[in-house]
């Protein structure tokens, strides 16, 4: 007891997803450690086949005086802890999603205007979903008082989740069902902006109060954000939002930027990344599959880039060039990664953000690793830990904090999946991937009808202390009509699957079961199974034709959405990976007319947001 001198909840940001199973062991425990073992087939779905929901679980480490973790705290007979959550959801009562109001454009971008405006100000409060908070005390606890149930949108009940503990006091913090609605039965229009719509996604802050041998014990807070489902959930974007939040730390002075990246924590995830997004990208998979010339996890092409020395200097170099640098200016679409960025439109603007890049720190690291000034520690029988019983105590709190943050994506933020552009502002945070909370006694000052770029930006903003529902109400209402949205190749003509949005979160084009089961049945021609294993189907087929048909449908089916989850692929087969990702259910594939009118209905729709029609 004497060496503890404070304590801190990790992961000091949690992640919960939706989903709408409703029995009670319809959940599972999001990522741990930064690379868990795959789910067995069919896992993130319950008996009735309806979506589980992703769990953030928290737990609290005792530092001692030097910063040196000593133990983890859980609920004995001589530790007292009691979890205090607070979950809200401001969603409708913020303001329109646009543009990021932190980049160039914003400026000629249409004004960001109060959703709901026709609701006045005496009434706006019914438009924020603010069931207050609960605390728990006890472990292996749940039960109807911890639920967070008694929020309201203009007068309708909207539970935003449930809190549970488990046999050692841990925190299970429950998101909502995913349930989206129209208080007025309108259908929605559009991807982001959907007035007099809810939906039961929240975030707010994760405290506790710890007692040790009954000596108080100061606990640093953590936060929780209750995101969409992960219709991808072995996948990780080129830029997670870890990395994003590294190099905002290191950018703000609050860590040491590195000098001499390691090949396999620094440079292979990059590499690894682009190319898992095969099973999401049909563009991908041509660019960066197995087989294709650039599948850098290719054993000798793996073993080439991790050598240092010269022989396969240019190697590196042309790998570490084919990036994007925003310092080049280049607006062009064809470095990689072929993800859109903030600015995206149709047509495609002639401007750096609209195309996505790797942090300024991740492209220092490339270069330094091209130069042949890196750590080369690369290993094929490497076995990292698949659960975090298995990492060492010391770097468990820092396994845990950034397992759940590179399981979440920093692409476009146009908004985003689980959060958007405020996250990349160092005045949001008292510490790395730690958040400022904001006092209740010092409430939010009103920003008017508008919110502009220099009002978002302020001293006075909205990007210091944050108070529950903060961080999703920058976020689409209802988040399903932002995911049947946002797809890859707006310009056909370029290229009909490239770039992409947020492919690790929302599938493209994907392998289909019907097409696995070809390329797994020994006795079809080779042709025909190599034939099924490159096409690719697009994932959003499930919801019909049509832009404004599939939003509502996914409002009403986003459970009925393929999962893609790992599979065995055909043992000892050279033409074949031996494991493959593959979408767990689905539909008729478009024909290309109904895949056309679709498309162009989505353009148009985006054209015309952008007018401001």
């Amino acid at each position: 007891m004497a060496e503890i001198a404070y304590a801190k909840i990790h992961p000091s940001i949690g992640i919960a997803r939706v989903g709408n199973s409703r029995q009670t062991d319809g959940y599972y425990i999001g990522p741990q450690v930064t690379e868990p073992l795959p789910r067995e087939p069919g896992a993130y779905r319950d008996a009735t086949g309806a979506l589980k929901r992703e769990v953030a679980e928290f737990r609290i480490y005792a530092y001692d005086g030097n910063g040196r973790v000593v133990r983890e705290l859980t609920m004995d007979p001589d530790t007292r802890i009691t979890w205090t959550v607070e979950l809200a959801n401001h969603k409708a009562a913020w303001y329109n999603f646009e543009l990021a109001l932190d980049i160039p454009e914003a400026a000629t971008a249409t004004p960001s205007k109060r959703r709901n405006a026709e609701v006045a100000p005496p009434d706006r409060h019914k438009l924020a979903i603010t069931p207050g908070a609960r605390s728990i005390d006890t472990p292996s606890s749940l039960g109807p008082e911890f639920r967070f149930d008694g929020g309201t949108f203009m007068d309708t009940e909207v539970p935003l989740g449930e809190l549970r503990t488990n046999t050692a006091g841990r925190l299970q913090v429950f998101g909502g069902h995913g349930r989206s609605a129209s208080c007025g039965e309108k259908p929605p229009t559009t991807f982001a902006n959907n007035d007099g719509w809810y939906d039961d996604t929240s975030d707010g802050p994760v405290t506790a109060t710890v007692l040790v041998d009954g000596r108080s014990i100061a606990v640093a807070p953590a936060w929780v954000v209750v995101a969409p489902p992960n219709y991808g959930p072995q996948q990780k974007a080129v830029r997670t939002l870890y990395a994003l939040m590294t190099d905002l730390a290191i950018q703000a002075g609050q860590l040491a930027a590195p000098t001499r990246p390691s090949f396999s924590d620094d440079i292979l995830p990059i590499l690894e990344a682009m190319c898992d997004l095969q099973w999401m990208n049909a563009g991908f998979a041509a660019g960066f599959g197995y087989g294709m010339p650039q599948h850098f996890l290719e054993p000798r092409y793996l073993t080439q880039l991790a050598e240092p020395g010269a022989t396969y200097a240019e190697l590196r170099r042309t790998v570490a060039n084919a990036f994007r640098n925003p310092q080049d200016g280049d607006t062009s679409m064809k470095p990689w990664p072929w993800i859109y960025g903030d600015a995206m439109n149709v047509p495609m603007p002639r401007v750096p953000d609209a195309m996505n890049a790797l942090t300024t720190t991740q492209l220092a690291l490339l270069e330094t690793w091209a130069e042949g000034d890196f750590v080369a520690d690369y290993d094929p029988h490497r076995q990292p830990p698949r659960s975090i019983d298995e990492v060492p105590l010391q770097q468990q709190p820092a396994m845990l904090d950034r397992a759940a943050l590179e399981f979440c994506i920093a692409d476009a933020f146009h908004p985003g999946c689980e959060m958007t552009w405020p996250v990349r502002h160092s005045t949001m945070y008292m510490e790395p991937y730690r958040w400022r909370h904001r006092s209740p006694e010092d409430p939010e000052p009103d920003y008017g009808t508008t919110l502009t770029p220099a009002m978002a930006t302020s001293y006075n903003g909205p990007l210091y202390g944050q108070s529950p529902g903060s961080i999703t109400r920058w976020m689409a209402i209802p988040w399903q009509t932002d995911t049947a949205s946002c797809r890859s190749g707006y310009d056909t003509e370029y290229d009909p699957y490239l770039p992409t949005f947020w492919p690790a979160r929302v599938p493209n084009q994907v392998l289909s079961e019907e097409n696995y089961g070809k390329v797994m049945d020994p006795s079809l021609p080779r042709e025909e199974r190599l034939a099924a294993y490159h096409q690719r189907s697009d994932w959003d087929r499930t919801l019909g034709v049509g832009h404004l048909n599939q939003l509502a449908n996914m409002v009403a089916h986003f459970d009925r959405m393929g999962i893609v989850e790992v599979r065995p692929g055909p043992s000892g087969d050279p033409d074949f990976p031996p494991l493959m990702q593959v979408e767990d259910r689905g539909g008729r594939d478009m024909t290309p007319q109904e895949r056309h009118d679709t498309d162009k209905g989505m353009r148009e729709l985006l054209i015309a947001k952008r007018r401001g029609r």
